[in-house]
């Protein structure tokens, strides 16, 4: 798979935190600093995509599910764009206690959002009056922005992906009791040794996050080849799929 330092560079990947703003144990990780601003080592951010890469390509063609998590603003699009190109689930609204390690409630609780949306789908909803139905409508909009990304996630996942280890903190505590191992992207204010395969890399900058994310799922789809499930994938999706695939051979 090719990644190289150029399109890194162009999607600001190498740009840290203020030198104010950081975490010693991502020392290893860095190029220097300029004008207050600490550099990422690119070649490093390069080893570290293709080694968490090839794990969650391991992942997929065991037919395993993949979590990735990003909740800041800059991050919420484009991992549920990502997530849903790989057939994934996502959570991209707020993460909420207990979605690893109290799943069977969570569930309950996605059972609830289809409850709900079977009634307005078979018009029984019209039995309630005008207030009921505007609370109805209400709690099925709150549940869909905080579990639509997993409502088809039926077992815990085999591994999880994370954009900014230092704000998701909750999610990666809930992965290391459910011992799920994390690939998570790490800046220089985040600490890599909490995660089971860091990236180092900017995790403010929407053409960063994205990059990242992409080359991962590049990884993923040719996984989800080599098992043959791109097949199950919409003809016109698995065309760019093959044709993306090419261009890079």
């Amino acid at each position: 798979m090719e990644i190289t330092i150029k399109e890194l560079l162009e999607a600001g990947v190498y740009f840290g935190h203020p030198t104010r703003q950081f975490d010693p144990r991502i020392r290893p990780y860095l190029y220097g600093k300029r004008q207050g601003i600490y550099i990422i080592d690119i070649e490093k951010t390069i080893e570290k995509i293709k080694e968490s890469g090839e794990f969650l390509k391991k992942i997929v063609q065991q037919n395993k599910k993949i979590l990735f998590i990003g909740t800041k603003k800059q991050a919420q699009t484009v991992v549920k764009e990502i997530a849903e190109k790989c057939k994934m689930p996502y959570v991209n609204y707020r993460w909420v206690g207990g979605t690893l390690t109290n799943f069977k409630e969570i569930r309950k609780r996605i059972e609830r959002l289809e409850e709900i949306e079977k009634l307005e789908s078979s018009g029984k909803i019209n039995l309630y009056t005008k207030k009921e139905i505007q609370l109805l409508q209400k709690e099925k909009e709150d549940l869909k922005k905080k579990f639509e990304g997993i409502r088809e996630m039926t077992d815990y996942p085999a591994a999880v992906v994370i954009v900014d280890v230092k704000r998701e903190i909750n999610a990666i505590k809930e992965c290391k009791k459910m011992n799920i191992p994390i690939v998570g992207i790490v800046d220089t204010n985040g600490n890599p040794e909490i995660v089971d395969y860091p990236i180092p890399a900017n995790d403010d900058g929407l053409k960063s996050i994205q990059t990242i994310l992409q080359k991962l799922a590049d990884y993923i789809f040719e996984g989800l080849q080599e098992i043959g499930y791109i097949q199950d994938i919409p003809k016109e999706e698995k065309n760019e799929i093959i044709t993306e695939e090419r261009e890079k051979k």
